[in-house]
């Protein structure tokens, strides 16, 4: 510091300074030019950067703002393209919730992981399938709890290498979690075995395993659709139950092949404990049950009857692994005594009032002495009342020897097994392979080639003289294509849906361009219908499926690529709707209707798509379901029974829709009918101030049948319609002529008129 420019006091006396304003003037001034001189520096070296070759470092200094600043690398860097980014505020998410949520995967039905092991080649079954004549397609029909799913199991361990315990049955073909859970069948599954009869000759069986309690029996009438006869399973104890009779009524209408199993016959042995003259009576009361439904409801030149010794009835004991008819059994004689007895001879003489005299060694009509036993007490019962009583009862040393005596051979590890692991294992040993219930189905129930003509006439709509249906009819492999579809069966994941039909004519290829056609579709109207690719072909086996390349006529097939476009039934054909005169399979006719309704919604509204979504997957998972919106704005579902409904919201719950749904009380719908002419008239005024009139009276006697049936349709042309009341309940010309509708539905039991 200069002292001459300050006084003694410190004042300042030398010249005037600048102001601080006029400094700061200056300093931006230094500022702006620095910067101005770094832009130019950096333009300058962008420059030569561009003339320079690629990849050169630069050196330029480039002032970045604090918000252009990079400190971390984005999501795209780090994970690829495609990633969304979710930015959420604090604290918006729960601890108990992980950033990213793991990947689940979703699995609603029991699978095997791997194909089993069978006692015979993939493909050795599919060269089957393509052979008509060897093909019998077989659905199990009867009563809750009479044993179809356990004589399935029977089937399938013949030829899949399956472990079987009596503690824990496996129930092959039960699926879906609330049938592992309930102990029943909800869903008809197929199975394609091959089993050989009692001569070795080898068969393939397409068998439907169905549902036995009455809610579901809309299962039932799918799995008869696809199949040329059924087998109906009796409980030897309990009989013919309600289901039963349904099931048995529903078969003598629809013309189908029918053969019975007596179920469970050692439960008369084992919980009754009657003596073998008592089993016998009561194997016949349970047969002669079974008859007497079919001739309430036959026609009477009909010759439906079941009987053992016409071969179309077995018994069975299927928790034990054991079935025969008269034929397999009196084949066992056969071959004990080295065919010196003719088999069909002697099975003959098996059933009914024949007795056998020991001392003579001959048969009789009457019995010769007091206490005479019938040949099928001496012959089959009591030698299975005594193999039972001596595996029940005896020490493992002296039940050795017994059953060395019959040809049993077990090792002392398995005579020492507990008693309900040893029953079945001597009596597997003992009847062998179920050749009876193939002979019986072999012989009884038509093959696709046989039953194609009577098939064809039950379920086509279109002219039975046109190519199409001389194809179905002959079975044609080579040709137009038509198939069946039935059945939808939901994908592992619940994601969709795969179809499963009958090819009726042609071959189905993969990769093969279809025409769906719906339910609706007709050639005057051809709205619904539908170009779709088959995209797989599978043989489905309940717990597993493999794929095929093609299906030939008469053969069952799971078909993927055409769900989205079927809602219960479809017909599929590679002939064009445009050009050629195409008409559908009818749809599925149910032997009851949906009495029970119930109210639902979303418990959060905004999840109100999810749920429509849902229950488009119902309506397709359920033949029998009906949707629909009320006026009032309410989602309706309409079922069968409480049973029915409750496997529906189970299944909208978990697998389809995954939310909360709000269930309001069910309403059953009560149905009421007229039974003489009303005395009063009801007057309605319409909206141009017209009135109409409208009493009700009963109709004749058959003509509701005929509706419900389809034998009479509204949709028919007006002459047509007015001739088939003309021509079968003399209706005079005017009347005929004024039907309106049918009513509540195009199918339904009333008629509106103007009279």
């Amino acid at each position: 510091m200069d002292d001459s420019l300050y006084d003694e006091f410190g004042n300042y006396l030398g010249p005037e300074l600048p102001s601080s304003d006029e400094e700061e003037e200056q300093q931006q001034q230094q500022l702006g030019h620095a910067m101005d001189t770094d832009y130019d520096m950096a333009d300058a070296e962008q420059g030569e950067q561009e003339e320079e070759e690629e990849g050169r470092p630069s050196t330029a200094l480039v002032l970045v703002l604090h918000e252009d600043k990079k400190y971390y690398p984005t999501a795209e860097e780090v994970y690829g393209e495609g990633v969304e980014t979710l930015v959420q505020e604090e604290d918006t998410q729960l601890l108990s919730e992980p950033i990213v949520q793991p990947v689940k995967v979703k699995s609603f039905t029991l699978s095997e992981k791997d194909l089993p092991t069978t006692a015979y080649r993939k493909e050795y079954l599919v060269e089957m399938a393509r052979l008509p004549e060897l093909t019998r397609n077989v659905a199990i029909v009867g009563h809750l709890h009479h044993g179809k799913s356990t004589f399935m199991d029977m089937l399938i361990a013949e030829t899949h290498d399956v472990p079987r315990k009596l503690e824990k049955q496996r129930r092959y073909t039960d699926t879906h979690p609330l049938e592992r859970g309930r102990g029943i069948s909800i869903k008809s599954m197929p199975m394609s075995l091959i089993l050989p009869n009692s001569k070795g000759k080898s068969y393939l069986f397409n068998v439907m395993d169905t549902p036995g309690h009455v809610n579901f029996s809309d299962e039932v009438s799918a799995a008869l659709r696809l199949s040329d006869g059924a087998v109906l399973i009796v409980d030897a104890m309990e009989g013919v139950m309600a289901h039963t009779e349904l099931i048995i009524r529903q078969l003598v209408k629809d013309n189908i092949a029918m053969t019975l199993v007596v179920n469970k016959v050692d439960r008369l042995i084992l919980e009754l404990k009657l003596p073998p003259n008592d089993a016998y009576f009561k194997l016949r009361h349970v047969i002669e049950e079974v008859n007497t439904v079919i001739r309430s409801c036959a026609p009477s030149d009909s010759d439906l009857r079941l009987s053992p010794e016409r071969g179309n009835v077995c018994f069975a004991a299927s928790q034990m692994d054991w079935c025969f008819s008269l034929g397999s059994f009196a084949k066992m004689y056969a071959d004990a005594y080295a065919n010196a007895i003719v088999v069909d001879d002697f099975a003959r003489r098996l059933w009914g009032d024949i007795y056998y005299n020991a001392e003579k060694r001959s048969f009789s009509r009457k019995p010769l002495e007091t206490g005479a036993k019938r040949s099928f007490v001496h012959f089959i019962l009591e030698p299975l009342f005594k193999i039972y009583g001596q595996v029940v009862g005896e020490q493992p040393a002296k039940l050795k020897q017994t059953l060395k005596s019959v040809g049993i051979q077990l090792k002392a590890q398995q005579l020492s097994m507990n008693v309900k692991e040893l029953l079945p294992l001597v009596m597997r040993q003992f009847f062998g392979p179920p050749t009876g219930f193939v002979d019986m189905c072999v012989k009884h129930i038509p093959s696709p080639l046989e039953n194609a003509p009577a098939l064809v006439e039950r379920i086509y709509t279109g002219p039975m003289d046109s190519p199409a249906a001389l194809a179905m009819k002959g079975c044609d492999a080579q040709g137009p294509l038509m198939v069946q579809v039935a059945k939808l069966y939901v994908r592992d994941d619940a994601s969709g849906f795969d179809a499963f039909g009958r090819v009726l004519s042609g071959t189905l290829q993969t990769g093969q361009r279809v025409a769906v056609l719906g339910e609706a579709f007709s050639p005057d109207d051809q709205e619904d219908m539908a170009l779709r690719n088959v995209s797989n072909l599978w043989i489905y086996e309940s717990r597993y499926r493999f794929s095929v390349e093609s299906a030939s006529a008469g053969s069952w097939i799971l078909i993927g690529g055409i769900d989205d476009v079927i809602s219960k039934t479809a017909t599929l054909t590679d002939m064009s709707p445009e050009q050629d005169d195409v008409y559908i399979c009818r749809p599925l006719s149910f032997a009851t209707t949906p009495v029970l309704k119930i109210a639902i919604e979303p418990v959060n509204p905004s999840e109100l798509p999810k749920m429509l979504d849902g229950l488009r997957k119902i309506n397709k998972s359920y033949p029998m379901v009906k949707t629909k919106v009320e006026e009032s704005g309410e989602h309706v579902v309409l079922g069968t029974g409480e049973m029915y409904l409750d496997c529906i919201m189970h299944d909208l719950r978990r697998m389809y829709s995954e939310i909360e749904v709000k269930v309001a009380d069910p309403v059953v719908r009560f149905c009421e009918t007229v039974v003489e002419t009303s005395a009063l008239k009801c007057y309605a005024e319409t909206p141009n101030k017209k009135q109409i009139t409208m009493t009700a009276e009963p109709l004749e006697k058959g003509i509701a049948e005929d509706i419900e049936e389809g034998r009479v349709k509204i949709d028919w042309p007006a002459r047509n319609l007015g001739q088939f009341f003309e021509q079968k309940y003399q209706w005079d010309l005017l009347a005929s002529r004024s039907i309106w509708a049918f009513g509540p539905e195009m199918d339904g039991p009333n008629i509106l008129s103007d009279d």
